[in-house]
């Protein structure tokens, strides 16, 4: 199995999970008298060997990243500058939009508010971030697809 559909697959478990949740959580309590709408052993059943699999995946992909050479490193080591890029990216976006906030004004007394930061020269590293993320997830996806999963 190829890197990418392990990752396709722990996505898949994620939800899978996520939706069990929820199932659980309609399930756990009824009127008395009442039967719940889904059997509340049977969905913690498909819990535990879905979380089962997804461990086994996660463990399988770490193993794999660590282990595949990426660029002077290794592929784990460029997921880490690839997610701090896009954290980066966010932090910097929000910060723009804070700061390029119109306000209406409608009486000369109100207050002014002014911006602090250089919004365009922001928008420029944004648009750089954005760009250095693409790249590089480009190289990484195209990894994925080109690497043998570690078998546990």
């Amino acid at each position: 199995m190829k890197l990418a559909e392990a990752l396709i697959l722990r996505a898949d478990a994620q939800k899978r999970v996520a939706q069990l949740r929820q199932r659980l959580m309609r399930s756990a309590r009824v009127q008395e008298g009442e039967q719940p709408p889904e059997d509340p052993q049977g969905l913690l059943a498909e819990l535990e060997a879905t979380t089962d699999e997804l461990t086994r995946l996660i463990q399988q992909i770490n193993r794999t990243n660590s282990a595949t050479p990426f660029q002077a490193g290794v592929l784990s080591d460029v997921l880490a500058t690839r997610d701090t890029l896009r954290l980066k990216r966010t932090a910097y976006d929000s910060l723009v939009g804070a700061a390029a906030t119109s306000q209406d004004r409608y009486m000369r007394s109100e207050l002014r508010l002014v911006s602090t930061v250089n919004v365009a020269e922001l928008q420029r590293q944004i648009d750089q971030l954005a760009r250095e993320y693409r790249e590089l997830d480009a190289q990484i996806q195209a990894l994925n697809w080109a690497t043998d999963l570690v078998e546990a």
